[in-house]
């Protein structure tokens, strides 16, 4: 017995979005999935923030057609912002009142009695890790709480699907990693998120499907793990030599390199063979300052497809 696949939840067909003689957006094409966590990779200034406003329904389409939750954002605006959460790029809290206090505040906007606003809000700063600083103004809270506390504020409404605009910029590794568990706690009772960022170990750690951007078009689209067995090699060999001059190394890697990358402080090797590479070059004279083994990430895949690095 057959069963018919969950229509998806966002559907861009040719999404384009110009400011004038600029084009931010230029003809994409995707698909978003109930319950996935959906990303879209790219440095700055890719187009990635310009797709979330489109999907968001706070920036109109220029062209092509966008469908959100079944509805098209020309017309349908304000039924689709009910249904989502938003985390914007920029916490944008009401600094002066307690961490209570904002998300009360905001869930009467979405005509939900005071009663309903502060039983939420108590649940929600529970599953944000904020439960000590209920009473705290906003002011004085550390960069990783406030992003939690926006999480929070994005979830009042009980929304279906979270747009989430680089969620982690600026943070320290330890308030990261507290976002992310949160943010997969999420996905595991069904929420759909669908974030932008430029840290490939992000994308890694939280996206079920991405699409790499790169001058306002997707240049690559799949899981983490089909972009980096498409586009790049097993394993990196990363060299670091004296005075940053990198010696020629034609000849000298019996065959193993599949390509290379000279960054400013380092060479990339692509093998699928680190170990081995290493032992051969260093049998052929080559001696690096440093050498290291690594398996290719998201980076090496952005490397490939647009001779950039992700975050510059």
């Amino acid at each position: 017995m057959s069963t018919t696949p969950a229509a998806p939840l966002i559907r861009a067909r040719e999404l384009t979005k110009r400011f004038g003689d600029f084009t931010a957006v230029d003809a994409v094409e995707f698909d978003v999935q109930p319950g996935e966590a959906f990303g879209f990779l790219g440095p700055n200034g890719a187009g990635k923030t310009s797709t979330m406003r489109m999907i968001g329904c706070v920036s109109p389409v220029t062209a092509g057609t966008l469908e959100v939750l079944g509805m098209d954002p020309r017309t349908d605006g304000s039924a689709i912002r009910r249904r989502l959460g938003v985390v914007p790029q920029a916490d944008t809290l009401d600094m002066e009142l307690t961490v209570m206090e904002n998300l009360i505040i905001y869930g009467r906007y979405f005509d939900l009695s005071y009663r309903e606003c502060r039983t939420r809000a108590q649940e929600l700063i529970d599953f944000v890790q904020l439960t000590e600083k209920v009473d705290s103004q906003v002011e004085p809270l550390s960069g990783g709480m406030k992003r939690r506390l926006t999480i929070a504020r994005s979830l009042m409404n009980e929304p279906e699907m979270i747009l989430l605009d680089e969620p982690t910029t600026g943070l320290d590794p330890q308030a990261r990693h507290l976002v992310w568990e949160r943010l997969y706690q999420l996905k595991k009772q069904g929420v759909t998120l669908i974030l932008t960022t430029h840290y490939m170990d992000e994308a890694e750690q939280l996206c079920d499907r991405l699409v790499v951007m790169d001058k306002a078009q997707i240049v690559a689209e799949g899981t983490p793990r089909e972009l980096i067995e498409r586009y790049s090699s097993r394993e990196v060999l990363e060299l670091r030599f004296e005075d940053l001059v990198t010696p020629r190394l034609d000849g000298k890697d019996g065959g193993l390199i599949e390509r290379s990358e000279q960054l400013p402080d380092r060479i990339l090797l692509y093998t699928d063979h680190g170990e081995e590479l290493g032992e051969t070059l260093y049998a052929e004279g080559v001696r690096p300052v440093t050498s290291l083994v690594r398996r290719s990430s998201l980076e090496d895949v952005f490397l490939r497809l647009t001779g950039r690095r992700l975050v510059e």
